[in-house]
C-alpha cells in the first residue's frame, strides 16, 4: 500500500507544464522512430517469425516472449490510471480502448498461438522498450493531460474514431484468425491466406492495426495518439511490404490484384 501510495504521489509531483513538454517530444520522437524503423526495414527484414534468426541474439519462445514484451503497454497505463483520484467519462472511456487492446494482446493472444517461430532477444528487446514508451506516452496523456468537453462521446470525431478502433480491432483479430488456421493438424509449410481482408490486401491483419490506431487518434485528438498511429502506419507497412514481397515469390499463383495493405491504394 505505502509502495502504490509513493508511485502515485510521485506521479502527483511530476506533473504539470514541464511533462507535458516531455510528452510532446517524446511524441514527436515515436514519428521519428517509426520512420527510421520503415526506413531500416527496406534493407534489413524484421527478424521474427518466418524471418527469425540466430543472427538478432537468443531464440525465445513464441508465447513467453510475446506476453512479456506486450505487458507493459498494458501495465503502465494502468497503474498511472489508478493514481487518478477522479475520472472525466471521455478520458475514461479513450484510455480503456487503448487497454483493452492490449488486454487482447498481451493475455490473450500469446495463448492462441500455435506453433508460433521463436522471437530472437534483439526483437523481443525492442517490443519490450517500445510498450513501456507507448504505455507512458498513451496511459499519462489520457489520464493527466487530455482535456474534453462533457459531450465529447456524442461528437461526430469521437463516433468516426471509436468506429474506425472497432472495425480495425475487429479485422485484426478476424485476420490473426484466418492466418492461424491456415494449416490443417500435422500440416507444415506455408500457404496463401483467403478470405476476409486478406482478399484485398497482403498485410491484412496489419491494416486492421493501422485503421484501429487512426480510429483511436480521431477519437482522441491529441499529439500523443497521433504519433502512435503514424509510428503505426511507418512500421507495419514496411512489415507488410516484406510479407508481399515474399508470397510473391513464394508462390507463382499468389493473386495479382492484392495490394499491399491499404485496400485498392496500396
Amino acid at each position: 500500500m505505502a509502495g502504490g501510495g509513493a508511485f502515485c504521489a510521485f506521479w502527483q509531483r511530476a506533473a504539470g507544464p514541464r511533462e507535458q513538454r516531455v510528452l510532446e517530444l517524446l511524441s514527436y520522437g515515436l514519428v521519428a522512430l517509426g520512420a527510421v524503423s520503415a526506413l531500416l526495414l527496406r534493407f534489413i527484414p524484421m527478424p521474427y517469425g518466418r524471418y527469425s534468426s540466430r543472427r538478432f541474439g537468443w531464440l525465445l519462445p513464441a508465447r513467453p516472449a510475446w506476453l512479456l514484451q506486450e505487458l507493459p503497454a498494458l501495465l503502465v497505463p494502468f497503474a498511472l490510471a489508478a493514481c487518478i483520484p477522479a475520472w472525466r467519462l471521455p478520458n475514461a472511456v479513450l484510455l480503456s480502448c487503448f487497454i483493452l487492446h492490449y488486454v487482447h494482446r498481451a493475455l490473450i493472444f500469446p495463448f492462441l498461438i500455435r506453433q508460433g517461430k521463436p522471437t530472437p532477444f534483439f526483437t523481443f528487446l525492442l517490443a519490450l522498450l517500445f510498450c513501456i514508451y507507448n504505455g507512458y506516452l498513451q496511459g499519462r496523456s489520457l489520464s493527466t493531460y487530455a482535456e474534453y468537453p462533457s459531450d465529447w462521446l456524442k461528437r461526430p470525431c469521437f463516433i468516426a474514431g471509436f468506429m474506425g478502433w472497432l472495425i480495425g480491432m475487429a479485422i485484426n483479430i478476424h485476420s490473426d484468425h484466418i492466418l492461424r488456421n491456415l494449416r490443417k493438424p500435422g500440416e507444415t509449410g506455408y500457404k496463401i491466406p483467403r478470405g476476409g481482408m486478406f482478399e484485398y490486401v497482403s498485410g491484412a491483419n496489419f491494416f486492421g492495426e493501422i485503421l484501429e490506431w487512426f480510429g483511436f487518434a480521431l477519437a482522441c485528438c491529441t499529439i500523443e495518439s497521433l504519433a502512435f498511429a503514424l509510428c503505426t502506419l511507418f512500421i507495419l507497412g514496411s512489415r507488410a511490404k516484406q510479407h508481399h514481397q515474399w508470397y510473391l515469390e513464394k508462390f507463382e499463383d499468389y493473386p495479382k490484384n492484392r495490394k499491399i495493405v491499404i485496400p485498392f491504394v496500396y
